[in-house]
């Protein structure tokens, strides 16, 4: 599992450098999956073409993830900045291009088995100018 979350935290670092930061960056793994983990984002960029946006995500893993490492992943789900269960997940765990492991909690509403957060980061911009609040 160690060099999944590794990779995944590559692709982390690779996408936000080329396309710009998350604000979420995790995977989950639900309490009724089969060991099948949910890649959970949320990004400005990602919301302005969500199609376009999660293809592009999609071809990153497919070119850096194994085929064994691929059919443990479920799905890429896409949190809306908005969301107010986010504010949430920000207020508790602040962490960027790293990893944060957690066990039985519940995230939007599903209950997670196991989940690693790879970077949770809220943003408020003010002009040019971003900073990180708590």
């Amino acid at each position: 599992m160690n060099i999944l979350i590794q990779k995944m935290m590559s692709i982390e670092q690779r996408v936000s450098f080329e396309k710009g930061e998350f604000s979420l960056f995790a995977l989950f793994l639900r309490e009724d999956a089969e060991d099948k983990w949910d890649i959970v984002v949320s990004a400005s960029w990602l919301e302005k073409n969500k199609k376009k946006g999660i293809e592009y995500l999609a071809k990153q893993l497919k070119e850096s993830l194994e085929q064994e490492e691929l059919l443990s992943i479920s799905r890429i789900v896409l949190i809306e900045e908005g969301n107010l269960a986010l504010d949430t997940i920000h207020r508790v765990i602040m962490t960027e291009h790293s990893s944060v492991e957690i066990k039985d909690s519940n995230f939007f509403g599903l209950q997670i088995k196991h989940a690693y957060i790879i970077t949770s980061k809220k943003r408020n911009e003010i002009g040019n100018v971003r900073t990180v609040s708590l």
